[in-house]
């Protein structure tokens, strides 16, 4: 839906499936960032319990245990060995999520420090290690409880807006601090 919809006209916009596999999320997370060398990377993942867009600030190097769909989990039950235990985005989920909820879109944005200790939680890790931080979850519920494609489009679309709005004028004030 968000392919479908698009991203503000300076932005280009790369949408990949990455399949519940912890493997191949250890091996095409920095090939991804490797290839594009992105300003920002929004990883989207559905969550049954969630009954919000949630934007998880967090990701946890530890504590996997439960079995991808290749009935495989890592020995070391960690993403990065010797790497910190939890890494937080640079992106100011809170400010994200007041500036998208103001928008008054029919869909309610909330906040997690715990994206679940799956493939979710483990991709997030990955990419925010491999980016320093310059990574974003977003969990949302199955289509249909309670949001339709398109809400769930139009919502994704205006989180990454904002995310990158957020991140540019952060940057700006970090380019300043270091130029004193």
């Amino acid at each position: 839906e968000l392919e479908k919809l698009g991203l503000r006209d300076d932005v280009d916009l790369h949408v990949y499936e990455v399949p519940v596999e912890y493997q191949t999320v250890q091996r095409l997370i920095p090939a991804l960032w490797k290839k594009h060398s992105p300003q920002l990377v929004v990883h989207v993942g559905v969550s049954g319990m969630a009954t919000t867009v949630t934007l998880e600030k967090c990701g946890h190097n530890v504590g996997y245990k439960g079995l991808d769909n290749c009935r495989f989990c890592p020995g070391s039950q960690c993403c990065v060995e010797g790497g910190p235990e939890c890494i937080n985005s640079i992106i100011d989920m809170d400010t994200v999520c007041k500036r998208v909820s103001a928008l008054g879109l029919d869909v309610t944005v909330t906040i997690s420090k715990d994206a679940g200790r799956y493939l979710c939680d483990f991709t997030y890790y990955t990419s925010l290690y491999q980016s320093r931080g310059r990574s974003a979850f977003v969990h949302v519920p199955p289509l249909g409880k309670p949001y339709s494609a398109e809400q769930l489009g139009r919502a994704l679309q205006a989180i990454i807006e904002e995310m990158l709005d957020v991140l540019e004028h952060s940057e700006g004030k970090i380019n300043c601090q270091h130029e004193h």
